[in-house]
């Protein structure tokens, strides 16, 4: 398995779709927003392959200062269940080693129709080594927790993320609870 910087336009296309299907459209990013910011640097769009070069999922990550905050990260529905996630995140964590790596995840004790997979999602991230810090964040109104490798992070720097690369309009949308 590997990860790959997502530069053609077939590839670039499976993990667009994969985004799309994924994610609920109220926590996407415009998809053009997220090829800027990679054109930047201050994001990375990776494509998670099989040893073949086989589509299997995505990583899409923000970089600030020494903070790797990711920000999307799926598996294909066809892949699932075979421990390709856990590989890929181990892959990231050595990618970005150094680096304090943090993600953020839906509350799971706030009730959802989702709840259950929620749950799923916290327990597989705290199995593979990822731990809660002690604040949530209100994130355009969906109550978030934010995990980590192990390093500290505090609000304000994991703010500063969304004040220093983009808009003022999104940052204030982004509060602590």
């Amino acid at each position: 398995m590997k990860l790959t910087q997502a530069l053609s336009r077939t590839r670039l296309s499976d993990i667009k779709n994969l985004y799309l299907r994924a994610f609920p459209a109220a926590e996407r990013k415009p998809f053009y927003m997220i090829r800027k910011k990679q054109a930047e640097g201050s994001m990375e769009i990776l494509s998670i392959e099989n040893d073949t070069g086989d589509f299997l999922g995505l990583a899409i990550t923000i970089l600030y200062k020494d903070i790797v905050l990711l920000d999307y990260f799926a598996v294909d529905d066809n892949q699932r269940n075979n421990g390709a996630g856990s590989s890929a995140l181990r892959m990231l964590l050595e990618r970005y080693i150094g680096k304090r790596f943090l993600l953020e995840i839906e509350a799971p004790d706030i009730p959802s129709e989702n709840t259950p997979e929620r749950i799923r999602r916290k327990t597989f991230y705290l199995r593979n080594g990822m731990t809660v810090m002690p604040f949530r964040v209100n994130f355009f109104g969906i109550v978030m927790e934010i995990l980590t490798n192990g390093p500290q992070v505090t609000f304000d720097e994991y703010h500063a993320i969304f004040t220093n690369l983009f808009t003022p309009w999104i940052a204030s949308n982004i509060k602590h609870l």
